[in-house]
């Protein structure tokens, strides 16, 4: 029997909380994803409060909706996760999947006196010009204004560091939103690693970051592919995540 949408999402959805996990990208039993199931993108999926991302199972996930303020009393529903997430989803109805970490690479970029991530390599190149930054992090994000000045900040764009606090990231499916993640914190790596030589940067031209940039806009399949094989790594590992 084919899978309904809202099944489906659940599985993938399930599947990133352990993929993250398995790669060391979570932080503890915090962090949020959301993905959206209906048209206008205001009922969505996320974990429920402070469950560790390796055991989500595909029914733990928790249907809300934007617009229903109730939900942020339920006792399952994180108050930073409905700050965020709650506001995200009903005000960017394109914002299918949000999914915001604490990695450390990213965190670390996060942390400077100018959160950027300079393009040096491929990986840090995807981002020239496509990241939004947030320098006025002012403690825990549990309030709706909160949530609501993040959205703004976003400005057309699907990625958002976080200074002092982590990186956020939207996308239209939950593939594209996982691999783009991952890659951003593959290339804070890199960035990393390569500052800590103490030797200059050599950072590639505007002209060839952007013409890579577009380039990875160009293989949204790649993304979707790598999403693949990691969820049925995940499958495979653990069947319980499809439950």
């Amino acid at each position: 029997m084919a899978l309904s949408l809202e099944e489906q999402i659940r599985i993938d959805l399930a599947a990133t909380f352990r993929i993250v996990a398995h790669l060391g990208m979570h932080e503890a039993v915090a962090n949020h994803f959301s993905a959206a199931v209906s048209a206008d993108g205001k009922q969505f999926l996320t974990n429920p409060k402070w469950k560790h991302f390796s055991r989500i199972r595909a029914s733990d996930l928790l249907l809300l909706d934007a617009d229903d303020a109730s939900c942020a009393s339920h006792p399952q529903v994180d108050s930073t996760a409905w700050s965020i997430h709650g506001q995200i989803h009903q005000r960017l109805p394109d914002a299918r999947v949000v999914l915001h970490l604490h990695p450390v690479y990213t965190t670390a970029v996060a942390c400077l006196a100018k959160p950027e991530v300079p393009p040096i390599d491929q990986n840090t190149a995807r981002y020239f010009n496509r990241i939004a930054v947030d320098e006025m992090y002012g403690g825990m994000a549990d309030t709706e204004e909160e949530g609501a000045r993040l959205v703004s900040l976003l400005d057309g764009k699907r990625r958002l560091l976080m200074g002092n606090h982590g990186v956020m990231v939207i996308g239209s499916d939950i593939g594209e939103a996982f691999d783009d993640i991952w890659t951003l914190e593959r290339a804070c790596q890199i960035l990393v690693t390569a500052w800590s030589t103490g030797q200059p940067l050599r950072v590639l031209s505007d002209e060839v970051a952007e013409r890579t940039a577009r380039g990875w806009e160009q293989i949204t399949d790649f993304s979707r592919q790598h999403f693949d094989e990691m969820k049925q790594l995940m499958i495979e590992a653990d069947p319980s995540v499809l439950d």
